[in-house]
């Protein structure tokens, strides 16, 4: 019997190399059983500890793909990069542009997600799901769980198609949706969702969020300008994580002009809508794989911000956000973080602590501070919930 370096075969061989000796075979039959084995492979572990894997590339989206054109799903696909077998923008999550011309409408089909997240960019309308119509205009957010197959699809594309109408747009005459799902990470696992609801449909105004993003004080308790003011959109069905859905993140962040977040970063990968731009040409990302003792990102590489535009960040890398211009700019990045909060392995870190571990020689390992922080209250409670839903 042939055992190849990799094949899972030691046993095997010791044990001969007849057809006769192989305990996979049927002796009373004859005929060999089915050779398991031969499935397995084994490797030296200091040479694959961490395999040679494809990369999230850095990658920018362009605002152009959603302001003209006929109405259709415009996927931020990144399959290539990623090796991968269907479409992803991340090897968890799929993101995409909805594009609809006024007055009309368009399916979006997909078949196993747990969790979707529809960001208004442009536009007003409604979307029809199986758990009723939801309303929407710029600004707003909603999020869908799977939601079986009980009640009466509204659409062929996909037994969780959502049918999108587009009322009217001022500006380029469609309307312009920020759609991400997790169906990648499920076609990885080769699973589909149960058929209970993990949680419930959601809708955050945008006009809530702004304004709750804006009564947050600029200046902290000790009288320091914040570095950053933004909210995480949390659901009643994630009271630990504080995430969107169990399985994405999100968040709506605001910079000031001629303010800068200084960097930080985490091991989910983030898929950043620039939901405005500020002063054109203004505001931009620096990012990069390391960052020195004096808190600067290591050979950078600069995204410019577009309103409308995405960038991908990818996991792990250190990145800071600069506006030179004096509008204020807006950003929500959507992240697969809900699954990483979950196991604990989120990790996310700030220039400031990190610097002042490095300067003690000190390279902290825990992914969370050793005490938990006190149980925090949303700032909105209870608002969010069913905004404009209705059967």
């Amino acid at each position: 019997m042939h055992c190849s370096l990799f094949l899972l075969c030691t046993m095997v061989c010791t044990l001969g190399s007849t057809v006769n000796d192989d305990p996979f075979c049927d002796h009373e039959k004859g005929t060999c059983g089915v050779e398991w084995h031969l499935q397995g492979e084994i490797y030296e572990y200091g040479s694959v500890a961490n395999p040679p894997m494809t990369q999230v590339p850095i990658r920018i989206f362009p605002p152009s793909m959603h302001q003209s054109g006929p109405t259709q799903v415009l996927p931020l696909d990144l399959s290539t990069e990623l090796d991968l077998a269907y479409p992803a923008t991340a090897p968890n999550l799929l993101a995409n542009f909805i594009r609809i011309a006024a007055g009309e409408k368009l399916d979006t089909g997909v078949t196993w997600a747990t969790s979707q997240s529809f960001y208004v960019i442009r536009g007003k309308g409604f979307s029809k799901t199986r758990a009723g119509t939801v309303g929407w205009k710029e600004g707003d957010l909603f999020v869908l769980p799977y939601l079986g197959d009980e009640s009466a699809a509204v659409c062929e594309e996909g037994n969780q198609c959502v049918r999108h109408t587009c009322l009217e747009d001022s500006e380029y005459g469609r309307c312009a949706i920020y759609w991400v799902h997790d169906e990648p990470l499920l076609r990885y696992l080769g699973v589909r969702p149960m058929d209970t609801r993990r949680f419930e449909p959601a809708l955050y105004p945008g006009d809530v969020m702004r304004k709750t993003v804006g009564n947050i004080p600029e200046l902290t308790e000790d009288g320091v300008r914040r570095n950053r003011r933004g909210i995480l959109l949390s659901n009643n069905a994630t009271s630990q994580t504080k995430t969107l859905t169990p399985t994405l993140w999100s968040l709506l962040n605001s910079i000031n002009g001629h303010a800068t977040q200084l960097p930080h970063k985490h091991n989910s990968v983030a898929l950043d809508l620039a939901v405005s731009g500020g002063d054109k040409g203004k505001v931009y990302s620096l990012l990069g794989r390391d960052m020195d003792s004096q808190g600067s990102i290591v050979n950078p590489i600069r995204a410019q911000w577009e309103s409308g535009g995405v960038f991908v960040t990818p996991p792990g890398w250190w990145h800071s956000h600069h506006n030179e211009g004096e509008a204020t700019a807006w950003v929500l990045p959507i992240q697969d973080a809900g699954l990483y909060t979950h196991q604990r392995t989120l990790d996310i870190r700030f220039m400031e602590g990190e610097v002042h571990r490095l300067k003690k020689g000190v390279s902290r390992g825990a992914t969370q501070d050793e005490q938990p922080a006190p149980e925090a209250q949303p700032l909105v409670a209870g608002t969010m919930m069913f905004g404009h839903a209705h059967e």
